[in-house]
């Protein structure tokens, strides 16, 4: 009797030991938690208070306006440059989505020589830092028209074209990713049973094939137009003069001074790029 009381006390004080150590590390890990949350989240909130502020060096809160809103749409650089980013950002979309489902449906049905190698190449520009990538671009346009201009003897410059064919090389690695993801579950019966049906395999590809790849084919377009949008170190590198871009004209601005008007073009930004990856997250989730 005396042994299985001091055996139960034992356990009891066993118990009481885990769940103290417990609770230390479950404390422990929620106060990390929330550091980390806090370093990577205060300086946005931080952000988007300070657009609001009426003090013009944007270093106080001494009030709330939205004068610096109504200021940002009377600027017309600012404006123009953010014509050109969206223009860049949905041209280059619609491309390199075409490019990157076609791609993507290929690497996924096909085995041909020098796949590996292909399914290596499209991943680099995803891998390797985008510095290197933009140097990379700015040698490729630079020799490029370096042999134009010895076969026509017509000098090109850097222009809003270059930006978009820079954010196609990078998008389109990003597009066929988000769309390899949705052929991975893809029942290639459906397309047998619409060929049995008399289909051809172009109606069988708008019929059956595309609609059930759409949300896979939506989310990629939509990361690559949010990853377009806010590019800075490619643009930064590709576009030429007289060519403003909104990261780029946001970043001499802030060279220049930093106002209330920056973190209202950064707030409006930063809600654009989070609807958008928002946005993709859905309908990818709506797919599965």
């Amino acid at each position: 009797m005396i042994e299985a009381t001091s055996q139960a006390q034992t356990r009891t004080t066993t118990s009481s030991a885990a769940e103290r150590r417990v609770n230390w590390r479950t404390a422990l890990l929620a106060a990390h938690s929330v550091l980390m949350y806090v370093f990577l989240y205060a300086p946005i909130i931080i952000l988007v208070l300070f657009s609001f502020t009426t003090d013009s060096f944007g270093a106080r809160l001494t009030g709330f306006t939205f004068s610096w809103y109504t200021r940002l749409l009377q600027d017309e650089r600012l404006i123009g440059a953010a014509w050109n980013t969206l223009t860049v950002a949905l041209v280059s979309t619609i491309i390199s989505t075409i490019i990157g489902t076609l791609t993507a449906l290929a690497m996924e049905r096909y085995r041909f020589r020098g796949r590996t190698a292909t399914d290596a190449l499209l991943y680099l520009p995803i891998v390797i830092p985008e510095i290197v990538m933009a140097l990379a671009l700015l040698a490729f346009f630079a020799f490029a028209f370096g042999i134009i201009q010895g076969i026509t003897g017509k000098q090109l410059k850097m222009s809003l074209t270059t930006v978009i064919i820079s954010h196609i090389a990078f998008s389109i690695s990003f597009v066929v990713v988000v769309v390899r993801a949705s052929l991975k579950g893809f029942d290639r019966r459906l397309e047998e049973a619409a060929r049995d049906l008399g289909a051809n395999e172009w109606q069988t590809f708008w019929r059956i094939t595309f609609p059930l790849i759409l949300p896979g084919i939506i989310g990629g377009a939509l990361l690559a137009f949010t990853i377009s949008l806010d590019d800075f170190i490619i643009s930064f590198f590709t576009t030429g003069p007289g060519t403003s871009l909104l990261p780029i004209e946001v970043y001499a601005q802030v060279k220049r001074a930093v106002t209330p008007k920056i973190n209202a073009i950064s707030t409006i930004m930063l809600l654009l790029s989070m609807t958008l990856v928002g946005l993709s997250q859905f309908v990818q989730r709506q797919q599965r």
